[in-house]
């Protein structure tokens, strides 16, 4: 993801994914656990299969204060809705998915010297506490959108839909058409070859 959108100049406190970590100081070690629901964001999932915006999030979550900055762990867990990518029946699923980030302090910890190396590239590339709030929605949003599976189905087995004539496969599971062989077709409108035999 972009560093600019992992990083926010401005987090609006009143935010439900803004969590404010002043308790915890920078006294590593600190914990605190956070648990709420959430109304999910837009455009949560992908094409098939998504969390309908304004649905709930339960957000079970533990800050830990550490050297480098808050560490977030936990689980968030929600109902997506979509459709079965082979019959277009409707899919709701149970979905809960751990995540873990670690949110680094503005200005490197307040003068420590930066990592040389690799380190330094990859401290970089993590989200920047805003002062003392950090923003989970990115977060959230990678971790469930990675979760999802990209040709959900309704169940396991499913036939799908026939794709001469789309009727639903599992209401007839009988279902075939005649088709005749095209190499053969111009036998077919000969005289006397009425019943396809």
């Amino acid at each position: 993801m972009p560093e600019e959108t992992r990083r926010s100049a401005h987090l609006d406190p009143r935010s439900p994914y803004v969590l404010d970590t002043r308790e915890l100081g920078r006294r590593p070690g600190s914990m605190r656990r956070v648990s709420r629901s959430v109304p999910a964001p837009a455009h949560l999932g992908v094409d098939v299969l998504g969390v309908p915006e304004g649905s709930a999030l339960e957000l079970d979550l533990r800050l830990e204060s550490v050297v480098e900055g808050v560490l977030v762990s936990g689980a968030v867990s929600g109902t997506v809705t979509g459709e079965c990518v082979r019959c277009l029946d409707p899919v709701s699923r149970h979905l809960e998915v751990d995540v873990q980030e670690l949110w680094t302090h503005q200005g490197r910890d307040a003068g420590r010297p930066a990592p040389a190396g690799e380190e330094a590239e990859e401290t970089d590339e993590l989200p920047r506490l805003d002062g003392d709030l950090l923003d989970l929605e990115p977060v959230l949003r990678d971790a469930v959108v990675l979760a999802l599976p990209l040709q959900p189905l309704c169940r396991d087995d499913c036939p799908g839909l026939c794709s001469e004539c789309g009727a639903r496969l599992a209401d007839d599971p009988g279902h075939q058409h005649d088709t005749v062989d095209p190499r053969w077709a111009a036998l077919q409108q000969l005289p006397g070859r009425t019943d396809g035999s």
